[in-house]
């Protein structure tokens, strides 16, 4: 089998590229190794900034997301017993859309399948060859059978754990890590959101988020140890927790159920450099992890679908090969701002060990952004998006 571009993972990143591609006209083969229930069945964040939202429409796969998706115009930063809010809309100009990040991946996988768009599903021992020549390609076993897929150029699209970044030279990636102490606890319920807005909770016994998915499911986070077991958390025990964490206002209006859903992540921040060997690309994941404070994880994914699918286009339609060497570089100046933003969203809003004197730092960073324009401009800016690198 031949197509221009093979995309190694069916995430929402590997199907947006795919999409954008397919409406300039470029063909595609997404290889994924789990099945489409595995992929939909991964729990994810769902603030979406408006560059995202506009990729989104922009590869035929907004309707339901403009339909559904909450618009938020700002967000909550609590802090001494208090809420300061951050009015994105009058100090940008720009919104964010909180839309799950499960339904964008339906959403796509719907407009690929009514494109008529190839994706194969549950492959294994996927091994990628000879994309530092001119002639790439793709290896997979599929229903027991080996099978080769022909390429131009390979799109990593496989997350933190997938082949693509495996497959770079050893010697050529350099990589930056920062582990962090703690996790998060989430959870699920049905139940309407306490808030129209996100509040993001700094308090001495740890972070505390109030998310949501829609009128009526609520997301909700908790800073755990990296000790804790799921099973440990009884529904109680969270609502009790996450209480605690928030404004008496907050708390007491809340409405508590049943989770539906509850697990624990941990938080890692991460970047591979450099994100091209020769015609193979990392994306999204495979290249960069943010902690989710920040909300950047799918976002940052798609800025890097947003420069590979510019690349490509002009590449193909206009001979610009020239720029393909410009992707990581471009991905990168950006990557690193928002791995910045996202450092510093935890930095403030975590509690760091029992340290008094790094426990007034924080409150005093927090009064200090929240008290000024320029502060509050600063953390609006970084939140709702900065601008995509240009390609040309």
């Amino acid at each position: 089998m031949k197509t221009q571009v093979a995309i190694i993972g069916a995430g929402p990143s590997g199907l947006l590229l795919a999409q954008l591609l397919h409406r300039q006209g470029i063909e595609t083969v997404i290889l994924e190794a789990k099945s489409p229930e595995y992929v939909l069945g991964r729990i994810r964040a769902g603030v979406l900034e408006q560059g995202t939202v506009e990729l989104i429409r922009e590869a035929g796969a907004g309707a339901r997301m403009d339909r559904e998706g909450h618009v938020h115009e700002g967000f909550s930063l609590s802090f001494s017993g208090r809420r300061e809010r951050i009015n994105l809309k009058e100090l940008t100009g720009k919104t964010v859309t909180v839309y799950g990040q499960t339904e964008v991946t339906r959403d796509l996988m719907e407009v690929r399948k009514a494109t008529g768009g190839i994706s194969i599903y549950e492959v294994q021992d996927v091994q990628l060859h000879d994309f530092d020549t001119d002639k790439p390609r793709v290896t997979y076993i599929k229903d027991g059978e080996q099978a080769e897929l022909e390429c131009d150029y390979i799109a990593g699209c496989d997350g933190f754990h997938g082949v693509s970044r495996k497959s770079a030279p050893r010697d050529k990636l350099k990589t930056f890590e920062r582990v962090y102490p703690f996790g998060w606890l989430g959870i699920l319920s049905r139940t309407p959101p306490v808030s129209h807005e996100l509040i993001y909770a700094n308090h001495e016994r740890g972070l505390a988020l109030c998310s949501m998915r829609s009128d009526n499911l609520s997301r909700y986070y908790v800073q755990c140890s990296l000790d804790d077991k799921v099973e440990d958390w009884s529904d109680e025990r969270f609502w009790g927790e996450l209480k605690a964490r928030l404004p008496e206002d907050v708390a007491t209006s809340m409405v508590t159920g049943p989770a539906i859903e509850k697990s624990i992540a941990p938080l890692r921040s991460f970047v591979a450099e450099p994100m091209k060997f020769g015609r193979m690309f990392l994306v999204g994941d495979a290249a960069h992890i943010v902690p989710p404070t920040g909300a950047k994880g799918l976002n940052l994914a798609a800025s890097d679908v947003y420069t590979l699918y510019h690349v490509l286009r002009k590449a193909y339609r206009e001979g610009r090969i020239d720029l393909l060497d410009k992707y990581s570089e471009l991905c990168l100046r950006r990557i690193w701002k928002a791995e910045r933003f996202s450092w510093w969203m935890t930095s403030v809003l975590h509690k760091l060990g029992e340290d008094p004197f790094g426990q007034r730092i924080q409150l005093a960073e927090l009064e200090y952004y929240t008290g000024t324009l320029a502060g509050r401009t600063t953390i609006a800016e970084n939140y709702v998006g900065l601008p995509y690198e240009k390609v040309e």
